[in-house]
C-alpha cells in the first residue's frame, strides 16, 4: 500500500517536507490507499464536486468541462452547478457558444462570480478553438493555459475529467487538506501541485480533487474542522489546527 510516514526524512526537497506545528507521536503513517478508501465512505451521500458531477450528468466534454471549469472560479459549487445545467441547455459546443451575442451569454452566466468577463473569455476560446484547433479542445497544459482567462487549476480540471489525464488540480481545499494532513508544506496552490506530484501516488492524481472538494467543505473546513468524527483523524498530523469540533 502506498505510504508517507509524514517525517521530514520522508520527502526528498525541504520546501515540500511536512511542517509539524506540534509533536504528535502517536499518529500512524499516512496511508492513501486507505485514506482514500475512507474519503469514498465518508463522501458516499454528500454533494460532489461541480465537475465531477457535471461530467456524471453527461456534460464531461472537453469544451464543456473547460468552460464549466472557468465558470467556477471563485463560484461555488451549488451556482456553478445551476449556471452550468443552464448554459448548456442553449449551448454545449464552441459553435453554439459563438451564434450567443455577448449580452445573452452574461445573463445566462447570471449567479457567476465576474459574468462579464467570463462571457468575454468564454466567447474568446470558442472562436480560438474553432479557428485554430479545428473545434478540438486542445489537450496540453500549454495548449489550454493559453486561453484568456484559463489558469493552471482550470486547464488541470479539464485535463483531468474530460481527457483523464493525470493531472492534479489544485483548489483552496486540495492546498489546505494537503498541507493540514502534513504530507506537504507550501503557501499557494501552485506550489502544492508541484509538492503533491512528488508524494501522492499517480492513480489517485484526479480523484483527489473530486474528493478534497466536499471532504472540505463538510468535514476538514477551514475553521474548525469536524475533527472528532474524521475517519482519517488517526493519520492526520492536524498541522495548524488550534480549534477543532
Amino acid at each position: 500500500m502506498a505510504r508517507f510516514p509524514g517525517m521530514p526524512n520522508a520527502v526528498p526537497h525541504a520546501r515540500t517536507q511536512p511542517a509539524p506545528a506540534r509533536d504528535r507521536p502517536e499518529k500512524a503513517p499516512f496511508d492513501f490507499d486507505e485514506a482514500f478508501r475512507r474519503l469514498r465512505m465518508m463522501l458516499a451521500d454528500r454533494p460532489k464536486a461541480a465537475m465531477f458531477d457535471l461530467r456524471d450528468r453527461g456534460h464531461g466534454s472537453p469544451f464543456e468541462q473547460l468552460v464549466a471549469s472557468l465558470i467556477s472560479a471563485r463560484t461555488r459549487d451549488e451556482t456553478t452547478m445551476q449556471v452550468c445545467l443552464r448554459l448548456f441547455e442553449t449551448a454545449r459546443t464552441p459553435a453554439t457558444m459563438i451564434a450567443l451575442d455577448e449580452d445573452t451569454l452574461i445573463g445566462l452566466l447570471h449567479g457567476a462570480t465576474f459574468p462579464e468577463p467570463k462571457a468575454r473569455d468564454i466567447l474568446a476560446l470558442s472562436r480560438r478553438i474553432l479557428e485554430e484547433h479545428g473545434g478540438t479542445v486542445p489537450d496540453t497544459m500549454e495548449g489550454l493555459t493559453a486561453f484568456r482567462g484559463v489558469g493552471p487549476k482550470i486547464a488541470a480540471l479539464t485535463l483531468g475529467v474530460a481527457f483523464d489525464h493525470p493531472v492534479i488540480a489544485v483548489d483552496i481545499h486540495v492546498h489546505r487538506i494537503a498541507n493540514r494532513w502534513g504530507i506537504i508544506a507550501t503557501t499557494t496552490p501552485e506550489r502544492s501541485m508541484a509538492a503533491l506530484e512528488k508524494v501522492l501516488p499517480r492513480p489517485y492524481w484526479i480523484e483527489i480533487n473530486e474528493r478534497l472538494v466536499p471532504f472540505g467543505k463538510f468535514v476538514c473546513t477551514g475553521e474548525r474542522p469536524h475533527c472528532s468524527t474524521c475517519l482519517l483523524l488517526e493519520m492526520c498530523r492536524q498541522v495548524g489546527v488550534m480549534s477543532a469540533r
